[in-house]
């Protein structure tokens, strides 16, 4: 009987079980919204070659603060429409490309 109460004493704690993955951003075409490719290195079954897959995530970005190039952190989320399974956790790392273009941007203003 102790150990039931013991078990109910825990909290349980939501999102840990979250899968996340990191990539890069591809497009950002879309409102709220961006798609990331995700690099995955295995090894061949039979020939054991490692062998670079790519696989695209549409993922959710609220104040469409990632922009094209950035290395980005996902996380996995329920449903949110038809292909959007993710949600942006947090930007890595910048793009210099994206830096680039905003200063042109801004001198052309």
């Amino acid at each position: 009987m102790a150990a039931t109460q013991d078990q109910a004493e825990v909290p349980v704690r939501r999102g840990e079980r979250r899968n996340e993955k990191v990539g890069q951003v591809v497009s950002t075409r879309m409102q709220k919204t961006i798609v990331v490719a995700v690099e995955m290195r295995k090894a061949h079954p039979k020939y054991k070659r490692i062998v670079r897959q790519t696989k695209k995530f549409y993922a959710h970005d609220e104040q469409s603060s990632a922009r094209l190039g950035d290395v980005v952190r996902i996380r996995e989320t329920r449903p949110l429409s038809k292909l959007k399974r993710w949600s942006l956790e947090e930007i890595v790392r910048r793009s210099t490309l994206a830096q680039i273009e905003d200063t042109a941007h801004e001198a052309a203003n």
